[in-house]
């Protein structure tokens, strides 16, 4: 299984949508809110060079985004 971690805010819409997709689908995954977290919200930006959420990284592979189609090729999900 592959290892997931998203970087959010609670407000994001897009970080619902892509949490959503990952329940929907039975993938595990951490969450780590970058407006409390400051150490997170460095981590985010040290691998992805950006503020903006969501951030996800799969297996060390970075999406920028809730971009379904990359998130499903990476995770084999039909």
């Amino acid at each position: 299984m592959a290892k997931v971690i998203i970087y959010s805010t609670p407000t994001c819409v897009f970080c619902k949508m892509a949490k959503t997709y990952f329940n929907e689908h039975n993938v595990q995954f951490e969450d780590k809110n970058v407006m409390t977290d400051i150490s997170a919200q460095e981590e985010m930006i040290k691998k992805s060079g950006q503020l903006g959420v969501p951030v996800i990284d799969i297996d060390g592979k970075i999406i920028v985004g809730f971009d379904k189609p990359k998130i499903s090729s990476l995770l084999n999900i039909k």
